[in-house]
């Protein structure tokens, strides 16, 4: 039967499954290209501009004393901050990995590494990530695979992929909107709830579920709830918009071009998403990203509840202007979040939090 996402009732497109390396490889260097073109960002949408932190003109505190340490998923951690997930699996992404994973060390930030889906049927890419983990044993990785290959993936296949990268939890990502729009997605979520459930009962470490720019709702943080997931990175509307980068990849998929314009601002905007999250009271550390484009704008989803605000565009620029760039881009982000705590009068991120400086 014929379908939007199939409209000559066969399957006639590549499937993920049989995807070459050689496809793989070229996906990967074109969304690195295209995340870093303004017109896949959704700038100006996150709803952070209507975010204010409210300023201390005494704040009782020298700037030295602010701290930005923190406690996530039962670990002190020296910062709040995350590389957020962003490449792998491509002849450029080794160097660039280790690259952020140095910085990352370096400064106590964790690391999301890019998707590990190649690994479940090439053994040869975790090589990428033996070599990264072995030259930085202490870094803060996380694991990540997409839905739609965890729901077909094997619970110990999924371990095994904890276990190379030895990381401290898993991301499990959603995107719908990306492999409806993606010449070569896989948009089958059916079971996905289970999957995420079963995998949760199943992993040695802690499952957190992230979307990829396009939010979340109350009632699907409410259903996340009942899964067991420690975390939920809410990852709203307002940052790099997979949908447009997609779009950008099918100039001969007349259909998915289309429908990449027809849903560029497709989404729930991160502003909003904190919202929801704080309405669903859910048992999971909330975890912020899309569009943090800042330490203020770090510093205002720290002051609504996020216990872990993730960065991606802005450090991927910095990394490919290479080690000096990069080590500028998160003293930046530091700095600014201390600044933004230092003039609401909070000392630590606690205290940020607890006395609800925004409005």
């Amino acid at each position: 039967m014929a379908s939007p996402l199939n409209p000559n009732g066969r399957e006639d497109r590549p499937s993920a499954d049989r995807e070459s390396i050689r496809q793989f490889e070229s996906r990967k260097v074109d969304h690195i290209r295209l995340a870093l073109a303004e017109k896949n960002q959704a700038s100006g949408m996150s709803g952070l501009e209507r975010i204010q932190l409210l300023h201390e003109a005494l704040p009782e505190l020298d700037f030295e004393q602010i701290q930005i340490q923190t406690k996530s998923l039962g670990q002190k951690l020296p910062t709040p901050f995350l590389v957020s997930s962003m490449t792998a699996g491509h002849k450029n992404s080794k160097k660039l990995n280790q690259l952020l994973a140095d910085a990352c060390a370096r400064h106590g930030w964790r690391m999301g590494v890019g998707s590990q889906r190649r690994e479940l049927t090439d053994p040869s890419a975790t090589n990428e990530w033996k070599s990264l983990r072995s030259q930085n044993p202490q870094v803060h990785l996380l694991g990540n695979l997409g839905l739609a290959q965890v729901i077909q993936t094997k619970t110990a296949d999924v371990q095994r992929l904890v276990d190379g990268l030895e990381a401290q939890a898993m991301i499990v990502h959603l995107n719908p909107l990306q492999e409806c729009m993606q010449p070569e997605g896989t948009p089958r979520f059916r079971g996905g709830l289970k999957a995420i459930e079963k995998l949760c009962r199943a992993l040695t470490v802690p499952v957190i579920v992230k979307e990829t720019g396009c939010g979340f709702s109350v009632s699907t943080l409410r259903r996340l709830n009942q899964t067991g997931v420690k975390a939920v990175d809410i990852s709203g509307l307002g940052g790099t918009h997979w949908g447009r980068i997609e779009g950008g990849r099918s100039q001969s998929d007349h259909l998915r071009q289309a429908a990449a314009e027809t849903f560029a601002n497709w989404g729930i905007s991160t502003v909003d998403s904190m919202h929801a999250a704080l309405q669903a009271k859910g048992k999971f550390e909330v975890w912020a990203s899309g569009g943090v484009r800042s330490g203020l704008d770090a510093a205002k989803l720290l002051a609504m509840g996020a216990k872990t605000v993730g960065v991606a565009m802005p450090i991927l620029q910095a990394a490919l202007q290479g080690e000096a760039a990069l080590e500028q881009k998160i003293l930046s982000f530091e700095f600014e979040l201390k600044t933004a705590m230092f003039c609401t009068g909070s000392v630590d991120l606690r205290s940020l939090e607890k006395r609800r400086v925004w409005r």
